[in-house]
C-alpha cells in the first residue's frame, strides 16, 4: 500500500451522496441564520415607530447583531480549530436561537440591542464554520461552487424572513417574528447527532484512525462499500510554525489576509447597508408596505441566483478575475438603482439586478477565505476575515442613517455605496496574487510550506 492524503481520497469520490447530504444539512443551518439576521430589516419600521427612534437609532437596529457577529466570529475560528467544526457549529446555532426568543418580550430599545448582540455572537460563530466545513467536505474541482452555492442558503433565509414578516407583521405585529426565531434550537440538536467531524481537522490533529473512519463512512455513502486503509499511511502537509490569529499576519499570509479582509469588509458594507434600509427607503419613495417588502424579497431572490452562479464562474475563469470584476459590476448596478425612475417595473428590475450584483461580489470572496489558509488555522482565517467584514456590515446601516438624515435625497442614499465597491476591486487587484483554482487543500498547504521553506 502507498501513502495517501485526505484530499486524494475525497477527490477520488467526486461529487456524491455525502457531498449533497452535507450541502443540505449545512444549508438548513444557513437558512435559519439568514432568517435571524434579516428579520430585523423587515420589522425595523414597526420597531422604530413603537419606540419613536431617530434615523441613527433605527439604522442601528440592524447593526447590533453584527457587533455580536464580530465577537462570535473572532472566537469561533480559534475554538473550531481547537475543538472541531461539528461542536462549534451545533453550539453556535443553539446559542443564537435561544437568545433570539427574549426579544419577543423586549420592553425597550436597550433590551433589544443587548439581546441582538448576544444572539449575534452565535450567528457570527455559525457562518465561518459552515464555509470551512464546505471547503473540507467537497472535491477540489467543485469546491468553489459548493462554498458559494452553500451561501445561497442564507439568502433563502432572508427571503423566508420577508415572507414571514409579510404574513405576520400586519396581523400579529413584529414580536412574533422573533419568537419564531427560536425554532433553530431544535435543529441544532438534530444536527449534533447527524453531522460528522471533518477528516481534514482530525488528520491535522493527529487523530488519524478517526480520520480514516470518516473517510470510510464517506466512501460507504458514496459507493456502497469502503476500502481498508492504514491510518499510518495517511499523510498531512507540514504544519505551519505559527498558528492562530498571529499567523494571519505572518509574512506568508499577510497579503491574502489584506485582500480578503478589505474586499469582504466592502462587500458587507454594501450588502448589509442596502438590505437594512431598502424597505424604509422604498416606503419613503411612496411605495406601499407590501410593495416595499416585495422589492426586498425580489432582491434577495436574485441574490440566491448570484450565490449559485459565482462559484460556476470562479471554477472557469479563476477566483481572482471573478472577484475583481464582480465589484465593478456591483458599482454599475448601484448607479442604476440610484437613478431609476418612479415606474414600479423599472424599480423592480433595477433592484433585482442590484441584488444579484452586490451579492455576487461578496460571495466571490468566500472560496478564497478557506483556500488561503492551511487546516491548522483555516477556520481562524475564515472567521477573522468574516468578523472584520462584519465591521463594515455593522457600520453601514448607521452611516447610511447619517447620510439619509442629511436630506441629500434618494439618489445619494445609494450612490455613496460606489466608494466601497471601487475599494473592494482595488484591494482584490493589489493583494490577491495567488490563484487557487483547481488545487486541493493539501496541495495548497504543501505549496505554501514549500515557499516558506
Amino acid at each position: 500500500m502507498r501513502n495517501y492524503s485526505v484530499s486524494e481520497v475525497m477527490d477520488s469520490f467526486g461529487v456524491n451522496k455525502f457531498t449533497w447530504r452535507v450541502f443540505f444539512l449545512l444549508g438548513m443551518a444557513m437558512v435559519f441564520d439568514g432568517y435571524d439576521y434579516m428579520i430585523v430589516s423587515y420589522t425595523m419600521p414597526q420597531i422604530s415607530a413603537e419606540w419613536a427612534l431617530s434615523k441613527v437609532q433605527t439604522g442601528s437596529l440592524s447593526s447590533w447583531s453584527l457587533f455580536g457577529l464580530i465577537i462570535g466570529g473572532a472566537l469561533a475560528g480559534i475554538i473550531s480549530d481547537k475543538i472541531g467544526r461539528r461542536k462549534t457549529l451545533t453550539y453556535s446555532i443553539a446559542a443564537y436561537s435561544l437568545l433570539t426568543i427574549p426579544i419577543f418580550f423586549a420592553p425597550s430599545f436597550g433590551f433589544f440591542a443587548l439581546f441582538r448582540v448576544l444572539a449575534g455572537i452565535g450567528l457570527g460563530a455559525c457562518i465561518p464554520v459552515v464555509t470551512t466545513i464546505f471547503s473540507e467536505s467537497t472535491p477540489t474541482k467543485r469546491r468553489a461552487l459548493f462554498i458559494t452555492f452553500g451561501m445561497a442558503w442564507m439568502i433563502v433565509g432572508w427571503v423566508l424572513a420577508g415572507l414571514v414578516a409579510t404574513a405576520i407583521v400586519p396581523i400579529f405585529g413584529w414580536r412574533l417574528c422573533y419568537l419564531i426565531g427560536g425554532v433553530p434550537f431544535l435543529y441544532s440538536v438534530f444536527l449534533y447527532f447527524k453531522m460528522h467531524e471533518s477528516a481534514y481537522w482530525l488528520a491535522n490533529k493527529g487523530r488519524k484512525e478517526e480520520a480514516v473512519k470518516i473517510l470510510q463512512y464517506i466512501e460507504t455513502v458514496a459507493t456502497g462499500k469502503y476500502t481498508d486503509r492504514d491510518p499510518n499511511l495517511l499523510i498531512t502537509p507540514p504544519k505551519s510554525k505559527v498558528v492562530g490569529p498571529k499567523a494571519l499576519f505572518s509574512k506568508d499570509y499577510r497579503s491574502i489576509t489584506a485582500g480578503i479582509w478589505i474586499t469582504y469588509f466592502c462587500g458587507c458594507f454594501i450588502v448589509y447597508g442596502i438590505n437594512a434600509w431598502l424597505p424604509s427607503l422604498m416606503l419613503e419613495k411612496g411605495l406601499k408596505l407590501s410593495s416595499a417588502y416585495g422589492l426586498a424579497i425580489a432582491q434577495n431572490a436574485a441574490a440566491i441566483i448570484a450565490n449559485c452562479s459565482t462559484g460556476f464562474v470562479a471554477e472557469i475563469i479563476g477566483r481572482r478575475k471573478n472577484l475583481i470584476g464582480s465589484y465593478f459590476i456591483a458599482a454599475g448596478a448601484i448607479c442604476i438603482v440610484a437613478f431609476v425612475g418612479s415606474n414600479f417595473v423599472a424599480i423592480l428590475a433595477a433592484n433585482i439586478f442590484m441584488g444579484f450584483a452586490i451579492n455576487y461580489a461578496i460571495t466571490a470572496v468566500q472560496p478564497l477565505m478557506a483556500e488561503g489558509y492551511p487546516t491548522e488555522f483555516r477556520n481562524t482565517g475564515v472567521s477573522w476575515c468574516q468578523a472584520f467584514g462584519r465591521l463594515g456590515g455593522a457600520s453601514a446601516p448607521i452611516v447610511a442613517g447619517m447620510v439619509i438624515g442629511m436630506g441629500l435625497g434618494y439618489s445619494m442614499s445609494f450612490l455613496f455605496y460606489i466608494i466601497p465597491a471601487f475599494i473592494g476591486a482595488l484591494a482584490a487587484f493589489l493583494f490577491v496574487k495567488r490563484e487557487t483554482k483547481g488545487k486541493s487543500l493539501d496541495q495548497l498547504a504543501e505549496e505554501k510550506a514549500g515557499i516558506a521553506g
